[in-house]
């Protein structure tokens, strides 16, 4: 009989513990993107949507900036999902290597600019929760993964843009 009031607790706290954490993110982490995302929205509408896009068609033009600069701003302004639509600038054999670098870059921005990609906050509040318990600083953590990022997905560009060139080649 113990045993059954001894489960029944550990069930029902399971689900306590569950709504702790869905408090802390409501009063926490939830306004803060709110906030983020308002901004966001506001500085596109303050410096113009058309601005927006014609600043988008130059950085498609250079193979650095085609898989650096247009992803890291397509992923910050429009976030995860909408940052792949930045590829619509891009002339048909440069798109899957542009989806390819905005794919890899929604993970790496989320630990400086959690609004990009709040549906992976949690997986990167997991991971920081571990390194500060180590003592070390959430800070250097979200830099280095957002540095590492960057080059990842250049290197990502670059090598999915000359596999596509070769396919598209061979299928011509």
């Amino acid at each position: 009989m113990q045993a059954l009031a001894n489960f029944a607790d550990g069930f029902i706290n399971l689900f306590r513990a569950g709504g702790n954490t869905f408090m802390g993110l409501v009063t926490g982490i939830i306004p803060m993107l709110v906030v983020l995302i308002t901004a966001v929205n506001a500085i596109i509408k303050i410096v113009g949507e058309e601005r927006v896009e014609g600043f988008a068609k130059v950085m498609g033009r250079n193979f650095v900036t085609r898989y650096t600069i247009l992803p890291l701003l397509a992923v910050f302004f429009l976030t995860n999902p909408m940052c792949y639509t930045f590829g619509k600038f891009l002339p048909e054999k440069y798109k899957p290597a542009y989806y390819d670098a905005a794919v890899s870059f929604v993970h790496p921005i989320t630990g400086l600019f959690p609004h990009a990609n709040a549906g992976e906050l949690f997986v990167y509040m997991g991971i920081a929760t571990g390194v500060q318990q180590l003592g070390y600083s959430l800070g250097e953590l979200a830099i280095r993964y957002f540095l590492c990022g960057l080059v990842v997905i250049f290197i990502r560009g670059v090598v999915t843009e000359r596999i596509t060139a070769s396919m598209m080649k061979n299928n011509a």
